[in-house]
């Protein structure tokens, strides 16, 4: 990450370090009727909450085939209803766990995650994010536990669901062995090179890993480099307010970072250009700089931001076995 120059998150938080409020945030869940025990475990009633299924628009017909592809068990015989969720699991041999008043056990993965974001964040995200296959059951189940609890809504003001990356005619994943690592790219292409990559595919439509686009982002990182390093001339300055404008309606318009991206090139392209004609340059050099840093670009920098360094040195020694 350091590599990339990603800034760390403020807080890194584990499910393990929240058990004590998981727990409380499930007897409140239970207190307000929405959750009920059997068998050891406790499960959240759907039934109860008319508004599942609002952000992810999916009929009650279609919710428990999407959920049952995700990790849903319909045929649990202390289910009530084939599509409630586990907010505790009882425990189960060879699984660690943990103390409640429901009996030794874990949280279920819906609840570590509303829990987590509500205490380090507050009860209303400002912007909630991750990939597509998690709107249902995994996000409208986060809203269906942290809205009761908190009283607030919405659980989130923005959500920014991202399409998948497909390798080989299929989604990348784990279970199909089929993913292509960063770390491994890095050999061969530059840190800003992935970056411009990512940046070039809208973040709401599928892509296919590309190896032939990727060079041609690696073209563009080398061209933004050669803009920010040529020397121009003592000509007429090159004028360059329309681009800055174009490039912010862009990045206004539903983060359309391919369109922003075409900007900055054609920027790029432009300081060359005006460079090789004997004319002043400087500004379109700076403007060349501002844009590519909201990419989090190095240009001509070796090194990553102080800021990226320490945050993520304190994160290590948190946790030392990574």
């Amino acid at each position: 990450m350091q590599v990339l120059n990603v800034r760390p998150p403020d807080e890194y938080p584990r499910a393990t370090d929240v058990i004590p409020d998981i727990v409380t945030a499930v007897g409140a869940l239970i207190e307000r009727g929405l959750a009920y025990v059997s068998g050891g475990s406790v499960y959240y009633r759907v039934n109860a909450w008319p508004a599942f299924g609002l952000l992810s628009h999916l009929p009650r017909s279609e919710m428990l085939a999407v959920a049952n592809e995700r990790g849903n068990r319909p045929d649990d015989p202390h289910k009530r209803d084939p599509l409630d969720f586990v907010l505790w699991q009882g425990a189960a041999p060879g699984e660690p766990t943990w103390d409640s008043p429901w009996g030794p056990g874990r949280p279920g993965w819906h609840i570590e995650c509303s829990v987590m974001s509500t205490r380090f964040l507050g009860p209303t995200l400002d912007v909630h994010g991750g990939g597509g296959d998690l709107v249902f059951p995994h996000h409208e189940c986060e809203i269906a536990q942290a809205e009761p609890v908190t009283g607030c809504s919405p659980f989130a003001r923005v959500w920014l669901h991202t399409a998948m990356v497909e390798h080989e005619g299929a989604k990348m994943s784990k279970s199909l062995g089929n993913l292509v690592m960063v770390r491994n790219l890095l050999k061969h292409w530059s840190p800003d090179a992935l970056r411009l990559y990512l940046g070039q595919h809208y973040y709401r439509l599928k892509w296919n890993h590309d190896p032939d686009q990727l060079a041609d982002a690696a073209q563009l990182a080398e061209k933004l480099r050669a803009a920010v390093t040529v020397s121009g001339g003592e000509g007429d300055p090159l004028h360059v307010a329309g681009a800055e404008a174009d490039f912010t309606a862009a990045m206004n318009d539903d983060l359309s970072t391919p369109s922003a991206l075409g900007t900055l090139a054609s920027l790029a392209d432009d300081v060359l250009a005006a460079a090789r004609a004997g004319r002043r340059v400087e500004a379109g050099q700076a403007l060349v700089r501002r844009l590519a840093h909201v990419f989090g670009l190095r240009l001509d920098r070796l090194d990553t931001e102080d800021r990226v360094t320490r945050g993520w040195d304190a994160h290590l020694r948190r946790f030392p076995s990574l």
